[in-house]
């Protein structure tokens, strides 16, 4: 049935091995009391009939291709995502974020020119280098070849995604992804970057690290289409990952941080044809937007009003209210302001001019909301965006400092730029 010539035909095929413990077949036609001929084949040669040599030949070249010591493969439990190019050559995974593609280097020097020009054509540039190195390796015309694998019972497995295209064909698309989806990530105090989230990565911050398996398995299965294929990505994945960070309470911190960089990146690449900028756009004037801005402000004045008490663990009346912010923006905005009362006579008589700036800020931000400010109706996620950036601007990414100028630092924010 493979090469149609004359051949001794297998009775048994060879597990896949995914693991150590993988017992699942793609292949098996010897179960004479079960159901595998479901009442159309009298024995197990009408049902497949491959040669031995072409199917040890097939099972080890795809047991070769999803080894780990390959390193080209995406797993996630029974589920494998494989790439491959025909003649050999490396091509990158689709299922990595920007930071795995890139490096480390490329990502530190992205970060280093985030607020010294357009951080997105930056990063745009830095990838589509990268992706320029795997086309010359690879070719315009040479085959790649993305198949997903997965098992619903121990014993049986099945091919869950499989697309044949031209190298250059699967680059543009994996190097759309990056550049649509890409904004400002912080993982940990190691990983931070400009660029798009993993598959993986959504699906935690859709549904909680403590999701399903089968659950992260089919959010993987319906995002790589939205790589491989260009597809849209799924609505309620946006949804469901913007009100988790809106209910800002029910994470802890460093969760919120990173679910924050992964849901703006989501609205961003949704929204493509609205144009986002990675950094502060003074001249965007969209409700929503100028919302978010209002928010970071209000709690970047109670942060430093904190620091000036001593009691930098305590959470800010803006983090307290995100989540009724995000329904009811107005009145939740005069509620947030009375809060701030108390701080703000604090600040005018120890920071003066710190309170000045901000006091100056709220107004310029205020007067170009209009007739909007009035507005109480729900927030979309582009409150994210202007949130994030405007706090981005207030408390930038700090470089790497050496040791002796690390004990010089006195910065009042300095417990609040893990953002």
């Amino acid at each position: 049935m493979v090469t149609g010539q004359p051949a001794a035909l297998a009775r048994l095929h060879p597990k896949v091995q995914r693991h150590a413990r993988d017992n699942a077949k793609l292949i098996s036609s010897d179960d004479k009391d079960g159901f595998t001929y479901m009442g159309r084949f009298t024995a197990a040669e009408q049902a497949c009939s491959i040669g031995v040599d072409v199917s040890l030949k097939a099972h080890s070249a795809l047991q070769w291709l999803i080894s780990a010591e390959r390193g080209q493969s995406f797993r996630n439990g029974d589920q494998v995502v494989v790439t491959w190019a025909v003649n050999g050559t490396s091509v990158p995974d689709p299922l990595d974020n920007t930071f795995a593609l890139l490096g480390i280097e490329e990502v530190e020097a992205t970060l280093s020119q985030m607020y010294h020009g357009d951080a997105g054509q930056v990063i745009g540039q830095r990838f589509s280098k990268r992706m320029a190195g795997y086309l010359a390796a690879l070719g315009n015309v040479d085959d790649v070849v993305v198949m997903g694998v997965d098992s619903a019972t121990p014993g049986r497995m099945a091919i869950t995604y499989y697309r044949e295209m031209h190298g250059s064909e699967l680059l543009a698309r994996v190097e759309r992804w990056h550049k649509t989806f890409s904004w400002y990530q912080n993982y940990s105090h190691a990983v931070k970057f400009i660029g798009a989230p993993s598959p993986r990565d959504i699906a935690e911050a859709a549904y909680g690290r403590r999701l399903d398996d089968n659950l992260k398995k089919a959010t993987v299965e319906r995002l790589l289409p939205c790589i491989i294929d260009g597809q849209p990505v799924p609505r309620d994945l946006v949804d469901c990952t913007i009100r988790r960070v809106c209910n800002r309470v029910g994470l802890e911190h460093w969760e919120w941080i990173k679910c924050l960089g992964i849901a703006c990146a989501l609205y961003r690449g949704t929204h493509e044809t609205e144009h986002f900028k990675l950094t502060l756009d003074m001249e965007r004037d969209t409700r929503d937007y100028l919302y978010g801005r209002l928010l970071a402000i209000a709690e970047h004045i109670e942060n430093n009003a904190l620091y000036l008490s001593g009691e930098t663990g305590r959470a800010t009346s803006a983090e307290k209210h995100m989540h009724r912010f995000s329904t009811r923006p107005h009145s939740t905005w005069l509620q947030i302001t009375k809060d701030l009362d108390p701080y703000q006579r604090k600040l005018k008589n120890n920071r003066e001019g710190f309170h000045r700036n901000m006091k100056r800020l709220v107004s310029e931000v205020t007067a170009q909301l209009g007739d909007r400010f009035t507005d109480d109706s729900r927030l979309s996620g582009e409150y994210l965006l202007g949130y994030h950036c405007q706090w981005l601007e207030l408390n930038p990414p700090k470089e790497k400092r050496k040791p002796e100028e690390e004990k010089e630092l006195t910065e009042p924010t300095e417990q609040t730029t893990n953002l």
